[in-house]
């Protein structure tokens, strides 16, 4: 093992006493709009259900029998769940709402993060806050398709917006030492927002659900107003004074800042000397090493199956024999992957980012074979009744590999992998690649599905989770204890 170099060392080691709960409160301060993302991303489980007409167009309207003569028969809508409901979506229009998200998120991505890289990380995520509540005010007002596909727009640029900023915040205001596992917290706090809204709008009503996710970014503006900006972005704008007062508040009063500051300083000036633009980057080696890693893991994490396996959980369920209602279905997969993205963030510092990625990969693959085995057999007329315990096994397996892998860690390394000049725009770039990557992905599983089969869909899976293998084995670096002059050495190759 190398000899630990100074740039190695974290501020405690290196003669101060750092204290790390102001790094924690601030991180989770952040992470609060990664919650209110969640909020956004799980909406549609749980509410389109009681927007959608019921299968049976013969139970679309129930008349009022009580009314006084003809002319004044009101017309009741019912909704798919046998519901009465103030209006109701048709398939085009479900499907918008649905999809319009993930365009309003690759929209919003780039600007945000070139804002931020002008404007500063704190401001950014702060008037983020605002596409957020009026996507809920919309939403709760709505009286028809038009004003809901528009919430869910607004909220598509909030939530394109926060995967930027957020990751970016809290990978720049954490030590080295506990910068993995702060940089978990955004894939964690989404999973606690999607897993809220799956149990609050099981039992409630959509609008009802919309009003109580809506106090999260009222929380976001009152608890993150008071974190400071970080050091990097004070120190890029020559606010040295500023940039040591937030340091400061991060690490304690009795740390040692000298060294990481001049550290930082270095970084800045070497930035400052260099052209942050697109070219630039796509023509050094170690930003576009950087580009190619982030934009794969990105890549990987949506063709992992991961949609297709959550969009498959009530069969699954029910391959096992199992009887539990779709809404508690929903709800455990929900509490494993949160319990599961947790264990990501105690292990990240520990077992480090590759092979938490490799675990990943190679047991998602497995999973993914034997589900498509499953399932083709199920299909061929084979009696598999007494293996029904294997997909949901599989299922449980996939969720957990899932979530201590290629769900948090891809959203770390975007903001590590970046030297400071380039972490806007590329973050941005990347951003929007993954929720195109998500457009599609939502877009082409269903008709996947009608065409080849379910079980063609988890191999179709499986095989890019192979190719996965050599991708993180081959080209992703370890970035456990390093710094970012350190990763860039390493990109470049010259390591």
């Amino acid at each position: 093992m190398d000899k630990p170099t100074m740039h190695m060392l974290s501020v405690q080691e290196k003669g101060g006493e750092t204290r790390k709960t102001n790094q924690y409160i601030a991180a989770v301060a952040a992470a609060i709009g990664a919650v209110a993302a969640g909020t956004i991303l799980g909406w549609t489980s749980p509410a389109l259900p009681q927007l959608e007409p019921p299968k049976n167009t013969s139970e679309f309207i129930e008349r009022d029998i009580f009314a006084l003569n003809d002319t004044n028969t009101t017309d009741i809508l019912m909704n798919s769940l046998g519901q009465r409901a103030d209006f109701l979506l048709d398939t085009k229009d479900s499907s918008l709402v649905s999809s319009v998200l993930a365009i309003g998120a690759a929209i919003s991505a780039l600007p945000v993060g070139v804002f931020a890289q002008k404007f500063g990380r704190r401001p950014t995520i702060l008037i983020l806050a605002g596409p957020f509540i009026l996507s809920w005010l919309l939403t709760i007002f709505a009286n028809g398709a038009g004003m809901l596909i528009a919430a869910r727009f607004f909220a598509g640029l909030a939530t394109g917006g926060i995967c930027v900023a957020a990751p970016m915040y809290i990978g720049e205001i954490a030590e080295t030492s506990i910068r993995g596992s702060l940089g978990a917290f955004f894939q964690l706090f989404l999973t606690v927002g999607i897993l809220f809204t799956f149990v609050v709008g099981g039992w409630t009503h959509w609008r009802t659900l919309s009003i109580v996710s809506a106090v999260i970014p009222v929380l976001l503006i009152v608890v993150f107003w008071w974190m400071p900006e970080t050091p990097q972005y004070l120190l890029g704008k020559n606010r040295r004074h500023d940039a040591e007062k937030a340091l400061r508040w991060l690490r304690g009063p009795d740390a040692d800042l000298t060294t990481e500051l001049e550290d930082m300083q270095k970084e800045v000036d070497n930035a400052s000397r260099l052209k942050g633009g697109i070219l630039h980057m796509l023509t050094s080696r170690a930003p576009l090493m950087a580009f190619i890693c982030s934009l794969g893991l990105m890549f990987f994490q949506q063709f992992s199956g991961i949609n297709a396996v959550i969009f498959y959980t009530n069969q699954i369920f029910a391959s096992a024999g199992s009887d539990i209602p779709a809404v508690i279905a929903t709800i455990i997969v929900g509490v494993v992957q949160t319990i599961a993205t947790y264990i990501s963030s105690l292990l990240i510092e520990r077992a480090g980012r590759r092979i938490l990625l490799l675990q990943s990969c190679i047991i998602m693959g497995l999973c993914l074979i034997i589900l498509g085995t499953y399932f083709k057999l199920q299909e061929d007329g084979s009696n598999v009744s007494s293996f029904g315990w294997i997909p949901l096994v599989c299922l449980v397996l996939f969720i957990i590999s899932f979530s201590l892998g290629f769900g948090p860690i891809p959203w770390m390394m975007m903001s590590e992998l970046f030297p400071v000049e380039f972490r806007g725009t590329a973050s941005g770039i990347t951003v929007i690649t993954n929720w195109m990557l998500v457009f599609i992905v939502t877009l082409c599983f269903p008709l996947m599905k009608n065409a080849i089969g379910i079980y063609s869909c988890f191999w179709f899976f499986a095989g890019f989770m192979i190719v996965c293998v050599f991708f993180v084995f081959f080209l992703i670096p370890e970035t456990k204890g390093k710094t970012v002059s350190q990763i860039q050495t390493i990109l470049g190759g010259k390591a």
